[in-house]
């Protein structure tokens, strides 16, 4: 544990420790927040997909935007790494490949903000070569 050297420490603190209370409480209600899946598994990491989940957490806390953002393991869409699924309260999960900083930005302003799809999105008939 850091030690509190002045109230701006103290401060932060108290930030980091309500942000995550904030994250509890939202994931007990999933259903009623913006959720976010990243595909995590060993493709997804490779191709960014943590830099693309950090990014997510930190625009959606800044925006104060109520949304849970979790990991998840492998979608099916190597090729399209990073991958993530977006299920907006009230609507079907969409989910959209190639997802770094600058299209998650788009999906944030356009999709999650004002329910506009963008592209990028992989049509739920896609199958992939396996099946």
């Amino acid at each position: 544990m850091a030690k509190i050297k002045s109230l701006a420490d103290l401060r932060k603190m108290k930030e980091e420790a309500q942000s995550k209370i904030k994250l509890r409480e939202n994931s007990a209600n999933p259903e009623q927040v913006v959720q976010i899946k990243i595909g995590m598994a060993t493709c997804g990491i490779a191709s960014g997909a943590k830099e693309t989940m950090k990014f997510f957490v930190e625009e959606l806390e800044q925006e104060a935007i109520d949304a849970v953002v979790t990991q998840t393991g492998c979608m099916g869409y190597c090729y399209a790494e990073p991958t993530i699924e977006v299920t907006l309260p009230g609507k079907e999960p969409v989910v959209y490949g190639h997802v770094k900083k600058e299209k998650a930005r788009e999906i944030i302003d356009s999709y999650i903000k004002r329910g506009e799809l963008v592209d990028g999105i992989i049509p739920v008939s896609f199958k992939t070569i396996d099946d």
